[in-house]
């Protein structure tokens, strides 16, 4: 098919599922237009992460200070939201504040629907400016109101979304304090839009809360085939048993689970973090009433808690802490002060290290759950130097104190989830991820571990590329990670070879023209971090995973960076970018890129 007709056939059928409007909203000036979303850019860009990049690029002068009025805040949804099995989701975008690169998260819950009813005939909204005083963002019937949200200013997450009748996504106290790793949340605390700083960009905007009011008239989403085929995949039966909290259980067994601040990967207290320790914990499940039932509800002395898997990695093994009782303590410490808990955990980790070390003088060590609840504290509050100085990242406190070796990060983003020792290709993943270290970008681990045979570099590349690819088309249609993957296989392994649930709403192209918009828009994001100054030194390998691992029978085993180069090199020929990391002129043209790029941003000699 020519791609003049398909663009349009594209377009045809996105129109179909969604509006084609942006309200476009300047707090400084308290003003709320309505535009018109230009028809090259739904072509080519669709919605979610796709449009939002194009926006940003569009938005941005280069430089720009993420915590500045000039920076963009996106809430984009997808042709998608609110149409599939599992639970609806929109995106965030802006541009990180903890490592100045492109950056998109994705909260799930009750608020995407609800938004995307509310916006009506608009996709989305795009935030810019600075109120004088703390404001309240309502959506509703296709329009926006700017309201005062004084009283709301310093009130945890919980008690804002519980201040409004209709779903609501805000900032606490972290975002307030423009801690560069705050969340933005919903539902009481239980999504967030998570790593890379969104929240504290909401901050820098006194923008304390986004309220989406119901619409009366809003249609109900019937179950359609697409649920059934969801739940009966192997990726609906295990969300419907464990939902994440299984990962600590598989990464432990496999000798992946970043223990005691990444000097081991596995955690002798692993079961008392794991699934059979949440399930005897929960007071029941997010969804009770559906077969995929969401997470496990548990109730601390914080409050009440929905752990995910990063919460027993990062604040349990992360921090020696087998107690799960604690760890439930401080991840819901985490969400009622809207602060992204791996790097809470990871932060607090470096902490004990570095006290380990003689880096700083501070009486904490791994397994005291209560001393890293009162060092997180100090660092929402930015209540002493150490807490303000941890409040903006791990680089910063590495900065100021040394330890560059002790957590790894990339990009400014420490590294959630697997120890990427074991895994080549997880450590070219977080290399070459978009917004700093981050495995819901690729997952290469979950296959590399089990090969019989060693892969090749040539294998890697093509593993974490393939993944990207796909992960960036389901964001632009801002799809449930689990069940757009699960879906999409599905479709792969058909006998026709087709994806019937694309299908069902008007997308009637092959995967490989499917693939192609994720290419482009994984494309647009490094254009957007090249222009920023990035290259192939921000994706090199962090000192820390030079350190040898401990305490088992893998004791010594770390990556060596000469040949993590050349697995590099190998990803960047793949896709088709320079020596340095800088796409080419000709895959520019492939992508129908050649006419978005400016005269600021290098690209790469053929």
């Amino acid at each position: 098919m020519a791609a003049s007709v398909f663009a349009a056939q594209f377009l045809d059928s996105i129109r179909m599922a969604f509006a084609d409007k942006l309200l476009r909203i300047d707090l400084s000036a308290r003003t709320v237009e309505s535009e018109q979303i230009p028809e090259s850019w739904l072509r080519r860009f669709v919605g979610g992460k796709g449009l939002s990049a194009r926006y940003l690029y569009d938005e941005l002068a280069p430089g720009t200070d993420p915590l500045a009025s000039e920076n963009a805040l996106l809430f984009m949804c997808g042709p998608l939201t609110g149409k599939t099995p599992g639970e609806s989701r929109f995106s965030v975008v802006t541009k990180s504040p903890l490592t100045g690169t492109f950056l998109d998260s994705y909260i799930g819950g009750t608020f995407p629907e609800s938004l995307a009813g509310a916006l009506s005939n608009h996709l989305g909204m795009l935030v810019t400016g600075s109120a004088s005083a703390p404001v309240t963002i309502r959506i509703a019937d296709g329009d926006a109101t700017i309201e005062s949200a004084g009283e709301l200013w310093g009130k945890t997450v919980p008690k804002t979304c519980s201040h409004f009748d209709s779903p609501t996504s805000c900032i606490g106290p972290a975002g307030e304090r423009l801690v560069r790793y705050a969340t933005i949340a919903s539902d009481g605390g239980d999504h967030h839009a998570a790593r890379g700083g969104s929240g504290a960009v909401m901050g820098s905007k006194n923008l304390k809360a986004v309220v989406a009011e119901k619409s009366e008239s809003g249609e109900e989403t019937d179950e359609s085939e697409d649920d059934d085929r969801y739940r009966s995949t192997d990726i609906g039966k295990w969300q419907a048993a464990s939902e994440t909290v299984e990962t600590i259980d598989f990464a432990n067994e496999v000798g992946v689970l970043p223990t005691k601040g990444w000097q081991e990967s596995s955690f002798e207290g692993a079961d008392e973090l794991g699934i059979e320790a949440v399930r005897k914990s929960a007071v029941g499940r997010e969804h009770p009433e559906e077969d995929v039932s969401g997470g496990f509800r548990i109730e601390s002395e914080e409050g009440e808690t929905v752990p995910r898997g990063a919460t027993s990695i990062s604040l349990g093994a992360g921090l020696g802490i087998d107690d799960f009782d604690a760890v439930a303590v401080l991840g819901a410490l985490c969400d009622i002060l809207g602060l992204d808990l791996i790097s809470a955990g990871n932060t607090v980790a470096w902490t004990m290290r570095a006290a380990e070390e003689g880096l700083l003088e501070r009486d904490i060590e791994f397994g005291d759950d209560e001393s890293a609840r009162a060092l997180l504290e100090e660092i929402v509050h930015r209540s002493s130097p150490l807490g303000d100085t941890l409040a903006n990242g791990i680089d910063a406190a590495t900065n100021r104190y040394g330890g560059e070796e002790l957590i790894p990060t990339v990009k400014g983003m420490d590294l959630p989830t697997y120890d990427p020792r074991r895994s080549p290709s997880m450590a070219l993943a977080y290399a070459t991820s978009d917004r700093g270290a981050c495995h819901r970008r690729a997952r290469p681990v979950l296959e590399e571990v089990f090969a019989t045979e060693e892969w090749s570099d040539d294998r890697r590349a093509e593993a974490v590329i393939a993944e990207q690819n796909l992960r960036s088309f389901l964001w632009c249609l801002v799809v449930d990670d689990f069940a757009g993957e699960a879906l999409w296989k599905s479709g792969v392994e058909s006998e026709d070879g087709g994806n019937e649930w694309l299908r069902e709403i008007g997308f009637e192209h092959s995967r490989d023209e499917l693939l192609r918009i994720g290419e482009r828009v994984w494309t647009m994001t490094r254009l957007f971090n090249v222009r920023e100054g990035f290259s192939r030194a921000e994706d090199s390998l962090p000192v820390a995973l030079q350190q040898p691992l401990r305490g088992d029978e893998r004791d010594g085993e770390r990556l060596v960076f000469e040949s993590f180069a050349r697995l590099l090199s190998a990803y960047y020929e793949k896709r088709d970018w320079d020596e340095q990391g800088r796409p080419t002129d000709s895959l520019l043209s492939r992508l129908g890129l050649d006419d978005v790029v400016d005269q600021q941003t290098p690209t790469g000699d053929d």
